[in-house]
């Protein structure tokens, strides 16, 4: 058996619609643009809430599409020579590299800084 394709918890404050041609649009996160380097303002905070007591660098506060973001964060992880992931608008580096990637984004042009303790 095939799950059905159900969408209703997408659909925020619709309640009811007697329209026949009724079609519900979705705002789209998808359509948004990249801003170029020296728009961007990123934080880059350390993390280690739910990770077992593990600490990430997590930067946040990117603005573009997802494989750009995923394309920063694969040159944050060379340049740290650690791993990591970068969805939902956010880049999680593997352990305290702070310094490093503040240091990587500013020389690529980001507006970078420090946040939290």
């Amino acid at each position: 058996m095939g799950r059905k394709n159900n969408d209703w918890k997408k659909r925020d404050g619709v309640v009811y619609s007697t329209s026949d041609d009724f079609d519900y649009s979705y705002d789209s996160d998808e359509d948004q643009e990249t801003l170029p380097p020296s728009q961007q303002k990123l934080k880059v905070m350390l993390d280690k809430k739910a990770r077992g007591g593990k600490q990430v660098t997590l930067v946040d506060g990117f603005v573009g599409t997802e494989d750009d973001l995923k394309e920063l964060g694969k040159m944050l992880k060379t340049k740290c020579g650690v791993g990591g992931s970068a969805k939902d608008g956010e880049i999680l580096i593997q352990g305290d590299h702070r310094d490093k990637v503040v240091q990587v984004l500013q020389s690529a042009g980001y507006q970078a800084k420090k946040s939290g303790g």
